[in-house]
């Protein structure tokens, strides 16, 4: 009595491939650097360039309007500490307060967004207005704050305050009210009542609309900052804004493009964070976003 053998297909790898190797199709580590950072790279180029040009041209005298060399030069002068201000210091100082500011913005805004979207008549009573304030230009509440508090840090903290928030609060409220009503029943079944739910089920479900509400908070409380500092202007607190007048006012062209200049880079390190932490959350949820053909 025989026995019938079953035979087992066998797959064998393709010539001149091993196991495990790296498709020729999938993009070494180096090219994906080299692709992120063209492009970039060939922006500042072209700034640089069209920025030479129109000094070259005699556009506007020297004092008002310094070249490139003249600013990274200023920049690197001041940065060693050879400036007439202290340029770290302002940097520090600057930082610390938009930093501080938007902690604050941010306990409060979440508090506020989470209250209102779980209260209907508190929705109602003040929903609209969180938007309302959100369209309202940080600028516009300086004489209110400087008729307040006067000329004092407090007013320019008062002016972040009122730009965050409403964007912290309406980012948390639109990630809540887009979690699956699904989500919210699993979490209640298996026990997540009361704070937990926020904490395990309605914050992570609202993360993305949540992290998409800082980034506009960060950039409200950035500009209201640095306006802020131009228009309450404190000599003994150096701060960027305040050394961005006094270059204005001294007519010192290469001073104001280089601080412009370091205050970009801040917004943009800032940018880059937030950034991050959005592709990291998309990333762990499968969401790859959409890659641009080649």
């Amino acid at each position: 009595m025989s026995a019938d053998v079953t035979e087992r297909p066998t797959t064998t790898p393709p010539v001149g491939k091993e196991p495990g190797a790296r498709s020729a199709a999938t993009p070494s580590r180096g090219k994906e650097v080299f692709d992120a950072v063209w492009p970039k790279v060939a922006a500042v180029v072209i700034v640089l360039i069209i920025w030479q040009v129109l000094y070259s041209s005699g556009w506007k005298p020297d004092y008002r309007f310094a070249s490139p060399a003249d600013t990274f030069e200023r920049l690197w002068f001041v940065a060693t500490g050879n400036g007439p201000f202290n340029f770290w210091m302002g940097v520090q100082n600057t930082v610390m307060r938009g930093v501080q500011g938007f902690l604050l913005s941010l306990v409060i805004g979440t508090a506020l967004g989470i209250a209102v979207s779980q209260w209907k008549p508190l929705r109602n009573a003040i929903g609209a207005m969180i938007t309302g304030l959100q369209t309202m230009p940080s600028i516009v509440w300086f004489p209110f704050a400087i008729l307040i508090f006067g000329l004092d840090s407090a007013a320019i903290y008062f002016v972040i305050l009122m730009g965050a928030i409403p964007s912290i609060a309406n980012g948390i409220i639109s990630g809540i009210d887009d979690v699956p009503p699904a989500y919210l029943r699993a979490g209640h079944m298996l026990g997540a009542r009361g704070w937990r739910r926020y904490r395990y089920v309605v914050i992570p479900a609202a993360l993305p609309s949540y992290v998409a509400g800082l980034s506009q908070g960060w950039a409200f409380a950035w500009r209201g900052l640095l306006a802020g500092e131009i228009i309450v202007s404190i000599p003994e607190v150096p701060a960027l804004g305040t050394q961005l007048n006094q270059a204005a006012t001294n007519g010192q062209s290469s001073n104001l493009l280089a601080l412009m200049i370091v205050i970009l880079v801040l917004g943009m390190l800032a940018s880059f964070v937030f950034s991050s932490l959005a592709n990291t959350i998309r990333a762990r949820r499968g969401l790859t976003g959409f890659t641009a053909s080649r």
